[in-house]
């Protein structure tokens, strides 16, 4: 793991608002990955962004000082001011070999999220190195990491309580909405087709709301929401005319700017005057600061929730030891399948060069000696070459494992 490096932002050192300026949008997201990879020397590489961190998790033979903190933000080129720069930097968490491995691991059990136990940040690990792996910016070093992280973290969930009775930032904001004791009929709109909006949804579909617009800019992913919550569908520009009224707004989208601005909601209200409901789970926020002081809302956002987490994390602190034990067995075991893999990838040239050897053997030092023989004796000749060819190329690879194991 010499090379295993991590760069991370997240919720414990910066804001989230602040955050969000760091969330790279899908149709960016390969064009800055492969200006890293291109620039400073950085042969893997993937991408995680959630509601409350952003990491960068590659192999470079580089060490994460300052210099190379700041090149890789400027490299990244987010279009951010100065000082934004400069408060990241300063905020910033670096891993390196194990200790990267081991925050790897810790993230993907959920041991460093905002609400410990959710079981959300796995997938989402999951999905976001499947996507750089299908765009090619990853190799075989993170297929093995990421398989290690997927065996431990289904280790942790089966073996532990960690995520018994799970309370994740979808259900926490839920539960927040439903304290306000919305009636069954209330006009729900939703803003964003994605995973977090999707499963509020299942939440509200669940305890039977049943009035849903849905508004994305993939109408696609709308029409299959709406139809799921029997809503109707709306392509995201259509918000700024939508006169149907609505007594809460669920938003979560990727948009780097406001789409709740005082002009939309005040053409959403239509005239109402009553005290409206806005869960605003987006990074960074989806309402306008104005929208939020200059009208009579009740507003739950991600960070909200923040001291609800933190107890959470406490009543949850005697499986952190448990989970902690099961991630440290998992980094002895890797160790040992990581210079396992090495010595199959040393030793996978040895079956080539013995079929070369047996070939050339056959065809041209033996070949005369060979042809004289009868039809029975070259088939006996064939069989003792192949079971000795497979000796050749077994054998070797057998001792070079049985001398990792004694030494190891």
């Amino acid at each position: 793991m010499e090379y295993l490096k991590i760069i991370a932002f997240t919720h414990k050192h910066i804001d989230l608002k602040a955050l969000g300026k760091l969330v790279i949008c899908e149709q960016t997201l390969d064009d800055r990955l492969r200006n890293i990879q291109s620039e400073l020397n950085i042969k893997e590489i993937f991408y995680v962004g959630t509601c409350n961190r952003v990491e960068f998790i590659f192999t470079s033979p580089s060490q994460l000082d300052k210099s190379f903190i700041s090149r890789f933000l400027h490299v990244l080129d987010m279009g951010l001011p100065e000082e934004y720069m400069e408060n990241f930097i300063a905020n910033v968490s670096t891993y390196e070999q194990v200790e990267a491995f081991n925050h790897l691991l810790r993230t993907s059990c959920s041991l460093e999220s905002l609400v410990v136990g959710e079981k959300e940040i796995l997938a989402q690990v999951r999905r976001a190195y499947e996507a750089c792996k299908v765009a090619g910016f990853t190799g075989d070093y993170m297929r093995m990491i990421m398989n290690r992280v997927v065996k431990t973290a289904k280790e942790v969930y089966t073996h532990t309580n960690i995520s018994r009775n799970p309370v994740s930032v979808v259900s926490l904001a839920y539960r927040k909405l439903r304290e306000l004791n919305m009636c069954g009929n209330s006009r729900l709109l939703i803003i964003g087709a994605g995973e977090t909006n999707n499963n509020i949804a299942q939440y509200l579909k669940k305890h039977k709301y049943s009035n849903f617009s849905v508004f994305n800019r993939t109408i696609e992913k709308a029409e299959s929401l709406a139809k799921e919550l029997n809503g109707k569908a709306f392509h995201l520009d259509e918000l700024a005319n939508y006169k149907e009224g609505f007594d809460v707004i669920i938003t979560c989208t990727g948009a780097t700017e406001p789409i709740l601005t005082p002009e939309i909601y005040t053409s959403l209200l239509n005239g109402e005057t009553g005290k409206k409901v806005i869960v605003d789970l987006a990074v960074p926020n989806d309402t306008a600061l104005e929208v939020r002081e200059n009208f009579p809302i009740h507003y739950i956002e991600v960070e909200s929730l923040k001291e609800v987490a933190r107890k959470n994390i406490q009543e949850r602190y005697d499986e952190l030891v448990n989970a902690e034990h099961i991630i440290e067995e998992n980094i002895k075991e890797f160790d040992a399948v990581l210079r396992q893999r090495r010595i199959e990838l040393a030793m996978s040239e040895v079956p080539k060069k013995i079929k070369e050897i047996k070939e050339k053997a056959v065809n041209t030092v033996f070949a005369d000696e060979i042809n004289s023989l009868d039809d029975e004796a070259k088939a006996v000749l064939e069989q003792v070459i192949s079971y000795m060819e497979k000796k050749y190329i077994s054998v070797p690879m057998l001792m070079a494992k049985d001398i990792l194991v004694k030494n190891s």
